[in-house]
């Protein structure tokens, strides 16, 4: 399995829209558009990303597209976020495109949030190295209900 990340092109934008449109996947991420179906504001959303001078990237595996990653934020408060399509759930692809993603990016400290009770996240996290640093709680729009979310910190 070839995982490579690449710049977003235009052609990327119907699938991450599909992609963020599978209830399960939202349901997990937990932390997601208010509605994903909007895709007036999910264009703009992207629009202004890719205009912003963060680093965004299309996920590809075998040359398919499958998800995105991004560092973004302020200077003082660099986040990396990562969007891969349920079917690759599982098979490595996470952590092999948050490891390519930080060998892009050097700044550190870096941050994440995942929703406490994403498992699958959390251990993608910290097998590259993020570290536990506390704990939040805020609404989940694809859940609907306040969910608590795990803070982690990459240092060095």
């Amino acid at each position: 399995m070839d995982i490579t990340l690449r710049p977003v092109h235009d052609s990327d934008l119907p699938v991450f829209f599909r992609q963020m449109n599978d209830p399960e996947a939202g349901r997990m991420a937990a932390f997601t558009a208010k509605d994903p179906s909007d895709r007036a504001h999910f264009d703009a959303h992207w629009a202004r990303i890719r205009a912003s001078g963060d680093v965004i990237r299309t996920v590809l595996v075998d040359g398919d597209v499958v998800g995105n990653a991004a560092v973004y934020g302020r200077p003082d408060e660099r986040e990396v976020t990562y969007w891969i399509d349920r079917p690759y759930w599982g098979r490595g692809v996470a952590t092999a495109t948050l490891r390519a993603l930080l060998d892009l990016v050097p700044e550190r400290p870096l941050y994440a949030r995942a929703a406490a009770d994403n498992a699958g996240s959390l251990r993608v996290l910290e097998k590259c190295g993020f570290v536990v640093t506390g704990h939040d709680r805020g609404f989940a729009h694809a859940r609907g209900e306040e969910t608590d979310e795990v803070v982690l910190t990459l240092h060095g």
